[in-house]
């Protein structure tokens, strides 16, 4: 008989045997209890969570932000546990007399665990008090007591308390079978048919009130209450009501494999951005100057600052200074929110202050001019933003501006927007000049020659054509979609496509919903459908993104700086190369880029 006490034959038998010593795993942080001192958690999580093949790591509830942003910068997925009643005071409401037993020591670090681990895209899963943490969290609402919701008339009423053993269920909840919950459970033996009815345990008297915005419901029980809630927002996070660790013949243990496979897809992922440069080719935040806006801190006004782009893993951004566009009986200062001589001088205030941010955030952030700056700014640990021009009416007619604003580092020149300037006619312009005007032939070959990449975004299709032929270097644009899947004039022809791949140029897919769809609301999914159509007809090579964040660009999945990562794992989910997401996320403009600045004085 083996002597179980031998502690160092074991090791020899099983870390010491072979290498590496363990099978590296999901780490899942689980949010303890507490109670008479102690930090505590039943063990129906944690061996739940092994047998689904993670790794547990219980996490004591600390309000300490050090320990919360540490905590996760070093798990991959999030549980929830179970537990007493939230303090009404935090979502703003005096105590009912039904109010139970509450935990004061788990309320604000598990509120605040919750809201950081959504802000950076980590897979949760909330169990019992868990749901309600999630709603608290995340704008829904949970009601004090059953007996305080508002229920349909009819429903016949459940008992959502039980005397029986924990692994016992005891009522019955019916799944929406459009939901993920629906998906995780359909392929077992626990998912009764008709009805979508699934048998669970139940230990509570608090429940969601209001899934909010961010969740929809996606399980009740026969009187309508909130059983269980899953993102809106094409996120890995699941709530529900019951407790899944408790209930027998593991009836649970999917939820678990659900958790554990969505962190590994996650740690995938995060791994990647290690190793690739990730870059938008396009967003506006310096419209948002004007308003103080404070890139680093995390300012619900911009959807790019310092704290976005860190939870989304985002290397680098292209910052626009967007010269507006004047109206025929408007003048240029009527159409900006400061006192400036005109376009050139708009342009140049943009540049100063981002030049400002950056230095006032040196530590983190640095501007860079060239592929070769991304690359050294990521080694050393920067975030790095690259300016680029919208609109040239900023040259205000004159070629030697170009020199000007080369010299201040820009990477690339839209050369119109929404109206026709002296450069081109733009999508939504007059025909003024029948494509690219005369000036507007001298202001590509002058592009050409300082190394700035032609950008045809926002372009008539024959100012697009134009331009093809007349530049020497590869053309880009820099945030245009598929005119084959929303027919709007601002996106590019499969015709335009083909013609733009092969010249060596790339067209990055923007998230602006009028270019995404013609009617009804954009998803993070209309993008997907746009690149795939795009790489379909141009190729892997030719093809990124150029969110126009901060310029009305933005998705639901794809909402800000924070959730390039989930772009990422839908990249990945579609059997995309780890090779082909690197183009993707800046390899491909970034080679233009190198090939427009190699071409420079020649």
């Amino acid at each position: 008989m083996e002597n179980r006490f031998d502690w160092q034959s074991r090791l020899a038998r099983t870390a010491y045997a072979t290498f590496p010593e363990a099978e590296k795993k999901p780490v899942i942080g689980i949010s303890a209890n507490y109670g008479d001192n102690t930090s505590k958690l039943a063990e129906g999580y944690y061996k739940s969570v092994l047998k689904a093949g993670g790794v547990p790591v219980i996490l004591p509830p600390l309000a300490d932000v050090d320990a919360i942003v540490n905590t996760l910068e070093r798990i991959d997925g999030l549980l929830l546990s179970g537990g007493a009643d939230f303090n009404p005071l935090y979502a703003g409401e005096e105590p009912s007399p039904k109010l139970g037993g509450i935990n004061n020591e788990r309320d604000l670090p598990e509120l605040m665990l919750a809201r950081l681990a959504y802000n950076r895209q980590i897979p949760m899963l909330g169990i019992c008090r868990g749901i309600q943490t999630l709603a608290m969290a995340l704008d829904g609402r949970v009601a004090q007591d059953l007996s305080l919701l508002d229920r349909p008339q009819g429903l016949t009423a459940v008992r959502h308390t039980q005397d029986a053993d924990r692994r016992e269920p005891t009522h019955s909840v019916t799944i929406a079978q459009d939901s993920l919950l629906y998906d995780i459970y359909a392929p077992t033996p626990f998912l009764a048919s008709p009805g979508a009815r699934l048998l669970v345990n139940s230990f509570h008297h608090q429940a969601v009130s209001d899934a909010g915005p961010r969740f929809r419901v996606t399980a009740q029980a026969a009187d309508g209450v909130i059983e269980a809630i899953e993102s809106t927002e094409f996120k890995s996070i699941i709530g529900v009501q019951w407790h899944p660790e408790c209930l027998a013949d593991d009836a649970g243990q999917p939820l678990f494999c659900w958790l554990v496979t969505e962190a590994a897809h996650y740690r995938k992922a995060c791994r990647l951005h290690e190793r690739i440069v990730t870059l938008d080719s396009h967003c506006d935040t310096p419209m948002f100057f004007s308003q103080g806006v404070d890139f680093g801190s995390r300012d619900q006004r911009i959807l790019v600052d310092l704290h976005k782009m860190t939870d989304g893993r985002q290397d680098a951004t292209i910052m626009v200074a967007y010269v507006p566009q004047p109206q025929h009986d408007e003048t240029f200062r009527q159409r900006v929110a400061y006192d400036v001589s005109g376009p050139k001088a708009y342009a140049d205030l943009m540049f100063d202050k981002v030049e400002t941010l950056v230095a006032r955030n040196e530590r983190w952030l640095a501007l860079a001019r060239t592929p070769d700056d991304l690359l050294a700014n990521k080694a050393a640990g920067r975030k790095s933003i690259m300016l680029g021009i919208e609109n040239g009416l900023a040259l205000e007619g004159r070629l030697d501006n170009l020199q000007h604003f080369a010299q201040r580092g820009i990477v690339y020149m839209t050369l119109c927007h929404n109206g026709d300037n002296d450069i081109c006619d733009s999508a939504r312009g007059e025909a003024t000049h029948n494509g690219v005007s005369d000036f507007g032939c001298e202001v590509i070959s002058e592009m050409n020659r300082l190394g700035i990449m032609v950008d045809m975004s926002h372009a008539a299709d024959k100012s697009f054509y134009d331009a093809l032929q007349l530049s020497k270097s590869p053309i880009v644009c820099s945030h245009s979609n598929c005119r084959a899947l929303c027919d709007h004039p601002r996106n590019l022809t499969d015709e335009q496509m083909r013609a733009l791949a092969d010249r060596g140029g790339v067209m990055q897919v923007t998230l602006y919903h009028g270019f995404l769809v013609s009617n009804g609301e954009a998803t993070v999914l209309d993008a997907l459908r746009h690149l795939d159509h795009a790489v379909s007809v141009m190729g892997i090579e030719h093809v990124g993104l150029g969110t126009d964040f901060d310029g009305d660009g933005g998705v639901r999945g794809m909402a800000d700086a924070s959730e390039m990562l989930n772009f990422t794992r839908k990249l990945m989910a579609c059997r995309y190369s780890e090779a082909d997401i690197a183009r993707i996320w800046g390899g491909n403009f970034l080679r233009v880029m190198r090939e427009v600045q190699r071409g420079r004085n020649e």
